[in-house]
């Protein structure tokens, strides 16, 4: 088992190293910056149990934050990335610190106001530009040697954060602390009576997932040049929750791959649209660009109903009752 998960792990790695010299490197990067925003969300709900409607405000207050410095401050690329981290790690605590103490709909209900404030602070603060936002983001260099206006460039760079931070999501999962959160998703009141500091783990797997989502914000408001309130909005944290549920709620590779299906539709809807109009003669099918909340909101249902455990969840599901019949 460990042999084939290596060796998956290695060709998924190949492929993510060849796909920029074939698919165009921007949309590339941002898928990148989704993937690790869907398992550091995934961290939080899928082994811990705790649904969060406020992780918008981490993925774009880091944002915000890492332009700034990086654009109006001239501080370099990698200053900007810390600064954005630091400021979604700080923000997660304060958040963490009033909502952990809820539980289920009273702790969601209280991120997405958290939230929503934030956005409207972020809406009126001078610096972030208002419904503008905050645009013409440099790039710059990393550690003032490697030119990174090079989408190419750019990309090798942020495919390394991402693995890293992936890296460090998967050593958490296995971790005995992992296991704790594990635990506490299981069955809470029964880690308490075992001796465990509950709220302590919460505020912990909290602020971590909290930083990890504010990499990949400053990573793509570098990425892309610009930063906007549609990364604050409390619909980027619905967005999230429906990519973790379409790839699978608690497997390590289950968000990433709704990350690609829902980024792939966003991006390339209305050309499957244009196909699909020629292809059958029926001329609707080129508005179909233009109703990607439709298209996204018939797949979530699909899912819940036909694939409750998400793509992943259902393929690890058929392969473990293969594997029961082989017995």
């Amino acid at each position: 088992m460990m042999k084939k998960n290596t060796i998956l792990a290695l060709l998924a790695l190949l492929v993510a190293v060849a796909a920029p010299f074939v698919m165009y490197p921007v949309l590339l990067m941002k898928l990148l910056c989704f993937a690790l925003f869907a398992c550091a969300f995934n961290l939080l709900i899928g082994y811990t149990g705790l649904l969060s409607f406020g992780h918008a405000a981490f993925l774009g207050g880091a944002g915000y934050i890492a332009g700034y410095v990086i654009r109006d401050l001239g501080l370099p690329f990698e200053i900007g990335l810390l600064a954005g981290v630091a400021f979604a790690a700080f923000v997660g605590l304060i958040m963490g610190m009033l909502a952990i103490r809820r539980q289920g709909i009273y702790f969601t209900m209280i991120t997405l106001a958290l939230a929503q404030m934030l956005y409207f602070i972020f809406l009126q603060a001078p610096f972030t530009g208002g419904e503008d936002g905050l645009q013409g983001i440099p790039r710059g260099t990393l550690l003032g040697v490697i030119d990174l206006s090079n989408d190419l460039t750019l990309y090798f760079v942020v495919l390394a954060i991402c693995i890293a931070a992936y890296g460090l999501i998967v050593r958490t999962v296995h971790s005995p602390f992992g296991q704790v959160l594990k635990a506490i998703k299981e069955n809470e009141p029964r880690a308490i009576s075992l001796g465990y500091d509950v709220d302590k783990y919460k505020l912990l797997v909290f602020v971590l997932s909290a930083a990890l989502s504010g990499l990949a914000g400053a990573t793509k408001a570098t990425v892309l040049g610009f930063e906007t309130l549609t990364d604050v909005h409390w619909s980027m944290s619905g967005l999230v929750v429906l990519m973790t549920l379409v790839g699978g709620l608690g497997t390590l590779v289950g968000p990433i791959v709704g990350a690609i299906v829902i980024v792939a539709l966003e991006n390339r809807i209305g050309e499957f649209g244009a196909w699909m109009a020629v292809t059958t003669q029926i001329d609707w099918f080129r508005s179909l660009g233009e109703q990607v909340t439709i298209v996204t909101g018939f797949i979530f249902i699909v899912v819940v109903l036909a694939f409750r455990k998400g793509i992943v969840g259902e393929v690890i599901a058929w392969n473990e009752r293969r594997a029961l019949k082989a017995k």
